[in-house]
This record gives C-alpha cells, structure tokens and sequence, in this order.
C-alpha cells in the first residue's frame, strides 16, 4: 500500500492535517481560557473590596458576622458562578458559600493572595481552588476588616462550579459543534486538495518511471519517447526526465558501439590468426624442409631456405609490434608528450632516413617547406612514427622510377604535411577504409605483405595529438596522405 511515492505523500499529508486540527483545537481551547480568566479577573479585581463596601460587611471596625452569611446566601442565588470564602491571616478558611460537601481543602495558599494585592505579576493571577486538591482559579481578595487592621481577607473565586457546568454546556453547544465541523470540514477540503495536487505531481514521475522500468526492460537500447519536455525548461521534474532520455540516448548510442567494437574485435582476432598463420606455415615449412631434407640440399638451398625463414619471422615480428602497438594507443597507455617543435626539421630528418631505401628501389624523395614555417606542438616521437608509416607505406606503393614528395604549408590552425607518391590512385572503395586496421586495398609493390596496421597506428596518433589525417588522389600525381598538427 504504501511503496509508491502517492500513497506515502497522501499519509503524510493526512497525518500532517490530523496533527495540526488537534494542535488547533489545544492552541484556540488552551488560549481562550487563558483570554477569559484574564478578562474575568481584570473586570472583577475589585469585586471582593466592593463586597465589604456594598455590603456593609464592617462596623466600626470588626467584620460583621450575620452580614457576611446574608451575603453569602444572598450571592449563591444572584451569581452561582462565584464562591465567596473567608480567610484567616494564615490562609485557613473560616466560612464559606459553596457547599460543605464539596469543599476539599482546609486553606489556600497565600502566595497569590500576596501578589494580589502588591499587583506583582500580570494578568490571569491564578490562586487555590478550595473545592480541588491540585485545581487554581482566577479570584479577587480583599483584607478585612481593612487594610490596616487585617483580621483575615475575603477570597472571591470567580469560576465556581456553576460557572464550570455552564461552561461544559456551552462547550456541548450548538455553536461549538458548528466551529468543530467548520474546522473538520476545511481540514478535510485541504486534504481533498492536496491529494489532487500530489496526484498531479506523481503522475508524471509514475510516467518517468515507467519509461525507466521500460528502458530497462527493453535492454537499454530502446529509448523512450515524451519522457520529459525542453532542456532549461520546466519543472524539477522535467528537467529530469530530459537528463534521463539523454542519458538513455547515450546509453542506447554507447552499447550500440559496444556491439559494433565487439563484432570488429571479432573480425580482428579472426584476421590476426589468419595473418599470423601464414608467416608462422612459412616458418615451419622452411624449417621442415631443412630438417628432412638438409643432407641433400646444397648450401646455396639451405641459405635460401634459412633467409625465407628468417624474413618471415621478421614480418612476424613486425605484425606482432605493430598490433600490440595498436592496442596500447587505442587504450590510451601511451599518450603524447607534448612540446614544440619544427615540422620541417623533423620532415627531413625522416626523409634522410628513408633515402637509401628509396633509391634502391629506383624511388626518388623531395622535401618542400616554407622557410619561415611556424613551430607546432605535439609529440615527436609519435609523430616520426606517422612519417614512418606513411614513408614506408609510399615506398611500397611506388614503381621503380617515381617520386615521393613531401610538402609543408600553414592551412588554418596548424602546419598541415603532404606525402604524395607517383604510384597507382586507390578506388574509392579502399579510400573509405583505408584507416581501418587489417584492411589491406588492392595495389602495392609485387611480393610485399603487410598487416593493414601502419595506416590505423598512424590515424590513432593524430587522434591523441588534436590533429587529423586524411588520404585522397591527386590528378596525374599519385594518392596523397595528409596530416595537420596544431601551431603551438
């Protein structure tokens, strides 16, 4: 019953209300008998010393006996709502108009009477009540038979017990049931309201939770719709249910790619173990052969067959570098440091590098770059890895005869390299994968196997550095690769 969100709202609410009818009803009961004792006891604080006036209560000096119990008798018929008592100096009661059997004490207390009459504390001045053990009363006191010579003091309670029966009646009255209902009624018409109000509240979060509940049941892929209004819009509320579809958008968008990296990852392990097969079948087919045949091949043969096993272990070796490098940039394990540096210095180095390799394959590598080209930053090392790549990449695609160029220039916010070689163009078809690991297009030089890693390390390295990489072919020039790093 009480596990949604409404029904502990709408308890609460009515626990609230039923608490403050009852705090109500204690306040306005407790302050307006409090209102009415200061009232009676302002309007009759002279109501004793006018008594012993009127009445003629003294004579010449003494109290007189038989007009005190003509005034006692005569005051329980006019006014049954007060009780007359007369005191002795030490508060015993010597004479009173109440009746006898209702009378529970034997004295009063004189320390309000005191205050009384040395008006030392305000309004209701409460005192014994001689018909209760425990209960105060407002009263009104007054020495006699005077204030000079006191012999004793006439104590008025103000609230006797006609006053208390007439009261409870009035309490049983027909005005007092009406305020009871009054209050019952509004009490009851803001719990109506509030139940309406709450309702509308949690409908729509009952909403958002089932669009939950939904997205959850569905696997987190189906995002639900009209879950929540505009962003910077609405109500708490509404901007939580827009927080969730977003967060369920890009749930549903992170495990889309989850399933398209898990099904590439795939792809990958099968393309591994089908290029790893094959340097490691070379391999073992060489050394078998030297094995089981090594008496009867001359030396020329067994030099052959160790050289073939031996490049294609380096080619092995170099898959296994390559994919292990992969792996850590696309882990983030290496990040680059980076520094400022000179592109076109690091542009010539590689090239130094690369210039016997080329020339022995009847490849010729050129440099161009702006004397005042401005320093880029990023990492160096990872950088020279890029060249690398794209060198080697080149020099396998080029025929004997052509030409690898390698151009700086200033494009927008960095220094963007050029390495374009003379070699075949790529169909589009490759162009659009040619960044993907183990993709291998058509073309390259005879006899020349590759992993398809160079291209994806060297796209992973311009992605950690803020830069980009981009392939395209270039009208009777060949396909170029080019990369932009920040200026620094």
């Amino acid at each position: 019953m009480f596990r949604t969100l409404y029904a502990k709202l709408a308890t609460g609410l009515a626990l609230l209300l039923v608490a403050i009818g009852l705090l109500y009803a204690v306040i306005s009961t407790t302050a307006t008998r409090h209102a009415l004792q200061e009232l009676n006891q302002q309007l009759n604080r002279n109501l004793a010393q006018t008594l012993v006036a009127d009445r003629d209560l003294v004579r010449e000096g003494r109290l007189n006996e038989e007009a005190l119990k003509e005034t006692f008798n005569l005051y329980m018929d006019i006014n049954p709502g007060i009780e007359i008592y007369l005191l002795d100096l030490d508060g015993n009661i010597l004479s009173f108009s109440a009746d006898p059997a209702k009378i529970k004490r034997k004295r009063v207390s004189l320390a309000p009477i005191r205050a009384f009459l040395t008006m030392e504390h305000p309004y209701p001045l409460l005192g014994d009540d001689p018909r209760s053990h425990d209960r105060q009363k407002a009263f009104s006191v007054t020495p006699v038979p005077s204030a000079g010579n006191a012999n004793g003091y006439l104590y008025v309670v103000l609230r006797g017990e006609q006053f208390d029966s007439a009261e409870n009646m009035v309490r049983d009255s027909f005005f007092v049931r009406m305020s009871g209902f009054a209050v019952a009624i509004s009490l009851g018409v803001g719990l109506l309201a509030g139940l309406v109000a709450f309702r509308l509240l949690t409908r729509r979060l009952q909403r958002l939770a089932g669009a939950m509940e939904a997205f959850e049941q569905g696997g987190f892929t189906n995002v639900p719709a009209g879950a929540a209004g505009e962003a910077g819009k609405g109500d708490e509320i509404d901007r939580l249910g827009h927080s969730f579809q977003a967060m369920a958008a890009r749930i549903g968008d992170q495990i889309e790619q989850l399933k398209g990296q898990d099904e590439l990852r795939r792809r990958l392990v099968a393309q591994i173990s089908h290029d790893l097969r094959t340097p490691l079948a070379a391999m073992r087919g060489y050394v078998e052969s030297l094995q089981m045949k090594g008496d009867a091949l001359s030396a020329e043969q067994r030099a052959e067959f160790l050289d073939a096993a031996l490049r294609q272990g380096q080619q092995l070796s170099h898959m296994v570098a390559e994919l292990f490098e992969l792996a850590s940039l696309d882990a983030r394990e290496r990040m680059p440091e980076r520094i400022a540096f000179a592109p076109a210095e690091l542009a010539h180095d590689v090239a130094q590098k690369y210039r016997l390799r080329a020339e022995k394959a009847g490849i010729s590598i050129e440099v161009r770059s702006h004397d005042a080209l401005p320093f880029v930053r990023g990492d160096i090392g990872m950088t020279e890895r890029v060249f690398d790549n794209l060198l080697d990449n080149a020099i396998g695609h080029t025929p004997e005869g052509g030409r690898i160029e390698i151009a700086l220039a200033v494009a927008g916010g960095g220094v963007e390299t050029r390495v374009c070689n003379s070699g075949a163009a790529i169909g589009d078809e490759d162009l659009a994968h040619l960044f993907e690991p183990f993709y291998r297009g058509e073309g390259g030089a005879p006899g020349r196997r590759h992993a398809g890693l160079g291209l994806a390390i060297a796209r992973r390295i311009m992605e950690l550095q803020g830069g980009d990489i981009r392939a395209e072919n270039v009208a009777n020039q060949g396909v170029a690769f080019t990369f932009t790093l920040p200026l620094d």
